[in-house]
């Protein structure tokens, strides 16, 4: 390898980290904190990159973001509280219900964008390259922007569930809701907040992921793959956990396209395996 490819395989495995840990960190908490299996949030991603599309070709890249995660935080809510709530602790009920929304989802959307590949048109700052020291070349600017978003909000959701009386609120509903009820909380709100939050940051992911990429069918499966194997490596619930295994999948998947492209998938899997028998709850999940 040269030096000049090691680099941006490097760099790729952070960008492409980045965005995982972005899709996987909604899929996290809700999975995680609230219990309920999502397996709609793929199709919450793709919903939200077409509607952050539609916004973004009509008033702007930054009205995209905004309109993508305000939609599907909105979706999310519905979701948790005309369907999931009711199904609390079912979770094969959940699974199917979800599996069966994301369909018709995924469906709804190709009736109406087609089978065409769509692409974001960030906004001028962020087009273009930067440059890499050694005369290494240059490296798309969004893709670095792409690692500032993931490490902000990051950072903003460990604030939010370690700093503020409403993550408090929120992790004792998760370990004692009778007794939270009790004190005087709307628990079915609480929960109800917290997904439209994961439904949200799935929305967002939808917009960051499309202009990084593309916006296809099929986008939906792939990211909806990821987030799980990312939360299974990391552990549910944790965000530190979520970090660490989208850093370890994204990786994974590049070096393996450089090394074996047509088995790179399976370095992700052996990953998940190796760590399941060490480690069964995650690398940082907790009983």
């Amino acid at each position: 390898m040269t030096a000049r490819l090691l680099v941006n395989v490097a760099l790729n495995g952070l960008t492409l980290a980045a965005l995982y840990f972005i899709v996987a960190s909604g899929f996290s908490i809700v999975f995680g904190l609230l219990r309920t299996v999502n397996m709609a949030h793929g199709a919450l991603y793709l919903l939200g990159a077409y509607i952050g599309y539609d916004v973004a070709a009509a008033h702007g890249w930054w009205w995209g973001v905004l309109a993508a995660a305000v939609a599907v935080g909105l979706l999310g809510a519905a979701m948790q509280k005309w369907l999931l709530d009711r199904m609390q602790g079912q979770d094969l009920r959940q699974a199917l219900v979800t599996i069966g929304l994301s369909i018709v989802l995924g469906d709804l959307l190709l009736a109406r964008y087609g089978g065409l590949t769509y692409q974001f048109e960030p906004p001028d700052a962020l087009y273009g390259s930067v440059p890499l020291p050694a005369g290494l070349g240059g490296y798309p600017t969004f893709r670095l922007f792409l690692i500032g978003v993931a490490l902000a909000i990051g950072l903003a959701l460990w604030l939010l569930m370690y700093r503020t009386r409403l993550g408090m609120a929120i992790r004792a509903g998760v370990d004692d809701r009778a007794m939270l009820s009790a004190m005087g909380f709307n628990v079915p709100r609480l929960f109800i907040l917290v997904f439209a939050l994961g439904a949200a940051m799935a929305g967002l992911a939808g917009v960051i992921g499309g202009s990084a990429l593309s916006v296809a069918p099929g986008e939906d499966a792939r990211y909806l793959m990821s987030s799980l194997v990312v939360v299974i490596v990391g552990g549910m619930g944790s965000l530190g956990g979520a970090a660490l295994g989208a850093l370890l999948v994204a990786f994974a998947e590049q070096i393996g396209l450089v090394l074996f492209p047509h088995y790179a998938i399976l370095l992700t899997f052996v990953i998940m395996i190796a760590v399941l028998a060490v480690r069964p709850r995650g690398l940082l999940g907790r009983a």
